[in-house]
């Protein structure tokens, strides 16, 4: 595996409101542009998850949601509002867990997480939400993920490529809870460009024994890495180009790291 001397992590200032249709690609690059970081085919530039899905349009008013029986009783069980939980249903495949407070899925991208990922923080819900502003009671709107987020990073990772002539790989990244361990850390929920899972199985370790499972999650290990600069609450940094990483391997979307149902062993 190729190695690294030395990580350099850029958080991108500056950038405004995503709002649906925002040119993202444009935003980004001028962003870069404007901290004198021109990318190079070696960066990796690591996007939120929030302002793809802003730009996407994937915001939805709860108002214009109706909640059927389903989520009626999933919304008594957890106490959750059930417009909320008839889309985190419509967003999912399987519902895991369901108690006071907690509604864990299966997303219908494969992601095991809580309420399908739909998410209430850092979205505007006041009168003035179209210009960025909330000022008093209004539209109560929640975000919902990328409908397929390699295909978003992949795009946004050709547009970098128009602009400035090299493609920086891309990672689509969100905060995730993980089994058995407290907190949030940021993972890959799409890649371009970025050898999201490196297999090294059959490589030596230090006394030539040859390895047998080991995988490398190289997309979710950037996107923590980038999550420390980002961070989770009003620091406003939605983006960080990171520069020194050398991947090893072909590139692989981050559907590569999703575990195949076969392989569930805890179930």
């Amino acid at each position: 595996m190729s190695g690294t001397a030395a990580l350099t992590l850029y958080a991108l200032h500056g950038l405004p409101e995503v709002r649906a249709t925002s040119p993202l690609a444009r935003l980004l690059g001028d962003a870069l542009v404007g901290q004198a970081l021109r990318p190079t085919a070696a960066d990796i530039l690591v996007v939120a998850q929030k302002i793809v899905s802003k730009a996407e349009g994937r915001l939805v008013d709860l108002a214009t949601v109706q909640p059927g029986a389903r989520a009626l009783e999933l919304a008594r069980a957890t106490g959750k509002d059930p417009r909320l939980v008839e889309l985190i249903l419509a967003e999912s495949s399987e519902v895991l867990r369901a108690r006071t407070d907690v509604l864990i899925v299966r997303h219908r991208l494969g992601f095991v997480m809580a309420n399908a990922g739909i998410d209430r923080s850092n979205v505007d819900n006041g009168t003035a939400s179209t210009t960025g502003s909330a000022s008093g009671p209004g539209p109560e709107h929640v975000l919902l993920l990328p409908r397929d987020p390699d295909a978003s990073a992949a795009a946004l990772r050709a547009a970098l490529r128009e602009r400035f002539a090299v493609a920086p790989g891309v990672i689509i990244s969100d905060s995730f809870g993980r089994p058995w361990r407290r907190g949030v850390v940021n993972i890959a929920l799409g890649a371009a460009g970025v050898a999201s899972l490196h297999d090294r199985r059959g490589e030596g370790d230090r006394r030539g024994r040859p390895l047998q499972v080991t995988e490398v999650a190289l997309g979710d290990a950037l996107a923590a890495a980038a999550g420390l600069v980002m961070g989770e609450a009003a620091e406003s940094i939605p983006a960080v180009l990171i520069r020194g990483f050398s991947s090893p391997g072909e590139a692989r979307p981050a559907q590569a790291l999703i575990r195949p149902l076969q392989e569930d062993l805890f179930r």
